[in-house]
C-alpha cells in the first residue's frame, strides 16, 4: 500500500483547534473495485497490510489489487498523524501532555477530511475492530448516506464501565513512572508504558488462551514464570516497535469519550439512523465486548445482522481469527 499524508485545520470537541494537523494514511494502488476503508486497533498504523497481513494484501481477502482500500492512522497516535509525538508549532517540541485531548468524533472528522480530499463518495465496506469500530460505528452515524456496508467487529457504540476500568489502570501504570510527568522527552514513561501494554493484554486475551499458550511444560516446576516472560515481552515488544507513552495516554483518553449516543438522544436513538447493511460480530470469549451486550445493541440497527464465533483468544479474536473473518468479509 502507498503512504500518503495531508494537513488539515481541525476544530476540536474539547474546544480546541489545530490549524495544521497532519494525517497519514495509506491507500491500496488503482482506484478500481470495491471501496473497502477499515480503522485500525489502538496501537496499528495506517498500514493494514503491516498489521493484518493474512486478511489484506495481494490476493488476500481484501485484494489490495482488485480493491480499492484506505487506512487512516487515528489523531494522537504514535505513527505519524497528528498527536503527543509530532512537534507543537507553539514550541517546536513535541506536544508530549500538552497535546489537546481528541474525541472519537475528532478522529471520524479527519477521516472526512481524507475522505474529501481522495474525492471518494461511496464506500462500499466500512470496517473497524476493536476501537477502530469505535471510529466505524460513530462514522456510520456521522454520514449515513456514504456507506453501503459495514462490518463491526468486537466493539461497541458506547464505552463500557469495564472497559474504562482497564483503561484507567493502564493510564495509572504510565503515572506511576515518574519519567512520565518529567516529560522530558519521548522516552519518558517507558516502564509505564510496559507496564500498561502487559496489563491491557491480559484483557485482550482470556483464561483459555492464556491457559493453551503459556503454561508450563513441566509439571513439576517450582515457579510458573512462562507467563510472566510472555508479559514483559509484550510490553518490551510495544516500546520497541516505536511507541511513546504519551501517544497511548493519549489514545487512552480518546477511549473515554466514545459515546454515540452523545447529543442525539441515546445509543438506541442513534443507531436507529444507520442506513448501511451492518453485521456485527462478537466473539465468545471477548471480556471487552461480551457477546450478550452486542446481541442487544445490533438490534437497535435496522436490518443489521448478529453473527458470534468461538475462540481460544478473547478479544484478539478479531486479528486471529483468519478464516472465520474472512468468510465475513466475502459475504459483504
Amino acid at each position: 500500500m502507498i503512504r500518503q499524508e495531508i494537513t488539515v485545520p481541525l476544530e476540536l470537541e474539547c474546544g480546541a483547534r489545530l490549524e495544521s494537523a497532519r494525517l497519514v494514511f495509506h491507500t491500496s494502488g488503482a482506484r478500481a473495485g470495491r471501496v473497502i476503508w477499515i480503522c485500525h486497533a489502538l496501537t496499528a498504523n495506517s498500514d493494514p497490510e503491516d498489521w493484518w497481513p493474512d486478511m489484506v494484501g495481494p490476493g488476500r481477502t481484501i485484494d489490495t489489487e482488485r480493491d480499492y482500500v484506505i487506512c487512516v492512522n487515528m489523531l494522537g497516535s504514535a505513527y505519524g498523524s497528528e498527536g503527543p509525538a509530532r512537534e507543537n508549532p507553539a514550541t517546536g517540541k513535541p506536544w508530549m501532555l500538552d497535546f489537546p485531548d481528541v474525541t472519537i468524533r475528532d478522529t471520524v472528522n479527519s477521516f472526512i477530511a481524507v475522505r474529501k480530499y481522495l474525492g471518494i463518495n461511496k464506500i462500499d465496506l466500512l470496517i473497524g475492530a476493536s476501537n477502530g469500530g469505535f471510529h466505524a460505528v460513530e462514522w456510520a452515524i456521522m454520514e449515513p448516506d456514504i456507506f453501503r456496508r459495514c462490518l463491526f467487529l468486537c466493539t461497541a457504540p458506547r464505552i463500557s464501565p469495564f472497559l474504562g476500568a482497564t483503561v484507567e489502570a493502564q493510564r495509572m501504570a504510565l503515572e506511576a513512572d515518574p519519567s512520565f510527568r518529567e516529560a522530558r522527552s519521548l522516552d519518558g514513561g517507558r516502564e509505564g508504558l510496559k507496564c500498561a501494554r502487559a496489563q491491557a493484554l491480559i484483557s485482550y486475551r482470556c483464561f483459555r488462551g492464556y491457559g493453551l499458550t503459556q503454561s508450563e511444560a513441566d509439571p513439576d516446576t517450582l515457579f510458573a514464570r512462562r507467563v510472566a516472560s510472555y508479559e514483559r515481552y509484550q510490553g518490551e515488544k510495544l516500546v520497541r516497535r516505536g511507541f511513546d507513552a504519551y501517544s497511548y495516554y493519549s489514545l487512552c483518553n480518546a477511549l473515554d469519550s466514545h459515546n454515540a449516543g452523545r447529543g442525539r438522544g441515546g445509543v438506541q436513538a442513534a443507531l436507529k439512523t444507520i442506513k448501511a447493511q451492518v453485521t456485527v460480530l462478537a466473539v465468545d470469549t471477548d471480556q471487552l465486548f461480551p457477546p450478550a451486550e452486542g446481541r442487544t445493541w445490533t438490534a437497535w440497527i435496522p436490518g443489521a445482522r448478529y453473527i458470534e464465533i468461538s475462540s481460544d483468544f478473547g478479544h484478539d479474536g478479531f486479528l486471529l481469527e483468519i478464516p472465520k473473518i474472512s468468510a465475513l468479509i466475502i459475504m459483504n
